[in-house]
């Protein structure tokens, strides 16, 4: 069987309110496009119904995949479904579903060429922030600017949940892969780096999500403690280039 051209795996903790509207979404979408596809969700540690709807959906939708993995850790979900997709292209789509899915075109081609990674982008020209708080737009770009002193000079929005990568990329990549909390983006861009595979930012439309799980002075320290993590990985050589 020949492999799909799309994979968009979707990590999955707590989400039974927001999970089934946005498969729903996504299967629309993509039913209507002249690609293959499947859709991978990754649920781990959830104490609501995440899983059981998550099987209940695709149950109905055969291009639809669930996964269940003990160890709780949005960067391990994402780990796991990334290297368990098949697609030419694999895509990571938070659950909140915060971009509208109609913006993934913009990540692959034919729209898209000569890339291995694309990172959906708050910050580039031509992006549309809707309905976010300032206070949280101006903490978000105080961490920004820590990232890009600290690790990932020239990169203006690591954080969005939304990432694309080419199939050789992103075994590449997350084969490597070590945190396995919210700053797995951050680890993932360095070893891109090391790799010198090409990344580019992509302009979205973005709306902001009130319940958004994200707390920005807790997570900004562990960022911050998750970087130096990175560097001392580097020093003692588990991101070997040779891989």
């Amino acid at each position: 069987m020949n492999n799909p051209f799309l994979s968009i795996v979707i990590p999955a903790h707590n989400e039974e309110s927001r999970l089934p509207r946005t498969l729903g979404q996504i299967l629309d979408f993509l039913q209507n496009q002249n690609y293959s596809f499947e859709v991978i969700v990754v649920e781990n540690g959830s104490s609501d119904r995440t899983l059981e709807l998550a099987h209940e959906f695709s149950s109905r939708h055969p291009n639809v995949k669930v996964y269940k993995e003990e160890q709780r850790g949005k960067g391990n979900a994402v780990r796991f479904g990334m290297l368990k997709a098949n697609g030419d292209y694999r895509f990571i789509c938070d659950a909140d579903l915060s971009m509208p899915i109609e913006e993934i075109q913009k990540f692959i081609p034919p729209a898209l060429t000569d890339f291995d990674v694309a990172i959906g982008s708050r910050e580039a020209p031509g992006a549309i922030r809707y309905n976010e708080p300032p206070y949280r737009h101006l903490g978000g770009r105080a961490i920004n600017f820590v990232i890009r002193l600290l690790i990932l000079p020239g990169l203006n929005d690591t954080q969005c949940g939304f990432k694309c990568f080419s199939a050789e990329a992103a075994q590449s990549i997350f084969s490597q892969q070590t945190l396995l909390g919210w700053s797995f983006d951050i680890e993932n861009l360095y070893i891109a780096r090391r790799k010198k595979l090409r990344i580019k930012e992509i302009p979205i439309q973005w709306y902001y999500d009130a319940d958004s799980k994200v707390s920005a002075i807790r997570d900004a320290l562990r960022m911050i403690s998750d970087i130096f993590r990175i560097h001392h990985n580097a020093i003692r050589g588990k991101y070997d280039l040779s891989t």
